[in-house]
């Protein structure tokens, strides 16, 4: 067996030879995004709105807190009727009652005359009023008698009548009656006389 023999390569057709070279192209670029003009419309008119929106808020609480320093405070004794008024209509549930015409007072003795009270015990503040000369030894004795009648009804579970409820009432309103600030007399008008005077002489 000859193994020397030649090794044979088929020979290339004509097509082959002529076949146009492989052309490599570019990477596909992106696509441009095209902007939507009415996404863009929204977008402003969105923010005008909130700018807008903004300002008036910023002018109503101007307008707001400017009326808030304008308007005087409400006097202690006015603050007072006002609880007195709302207490009334609690008279038919006398633990609400009672701790409402409780609580009127004593909001009201701090305002009017700087007491701590309703941060304090009803002994605290029965010490530190005896202590003070704003209010007579009635209005002190007629207070002290209140407030134990209210704790009566508000700890003790005690049931009073419409009646007593009333006169609790009454005895509240009497007290801002009596201790509410008094305006001063207007004083009578000076004088202005001058000099008498001389008769003429013929």
């Amino acid at each position: 067996m000859n193994t020397n023999s030649a090794l044979i390569v088929p020979a290339q057709s004509s097509a082959a030879t002529n076949a146009a070279p492989p052309v490599f192209h570019d990477a596909i670029k992106p696509l441009i995004a095209i902007p939507n003009f009415w996404l863009w419309v929204l977008w402003i008119a969105g923010i005008l709105a909130l700018a807008v929106a903004g300002w008036f808020l910023w002018r109503y609480w101007q307008k707001k807190a400017a009326t808030l320093r304008m308007s005087p405070p409400v006097p202690p004794h006015v603050h007072a009727r006002r609880m007195l008024d709302y207490a009334l209509s609690l008279i038919s549930q006398p633990k609400p009652f009672s701790t409402a015409v409780s609580g009127a007072i004593r909001v009201y003795l701090e305002e009017r005359f700087q007491f701590h009270a309703p941060d304090r015990t009803t002994e605290e503040f029965l010490y530190e009023l005896q202590e003070s000369q704003l209010l007579t030894p009635e209005q002190k004795q007629s207070l002290a008698e209140f407030l134990a009648s209210c704790d009566l009804i508000k700890f003790a579970k005690y049931e009073p009548t419409e009646t007593e409820l009333r006169a609790l009432h009454a005895s509240a309103l009497r007290l801002v009656n009596e201790t509410e600030p008094r305006p001063f007399p207007a004083a009578p008008p000076l004088s202005v006389a001058g000099p008498p005077l001389i008769p003429a002489t013929k």
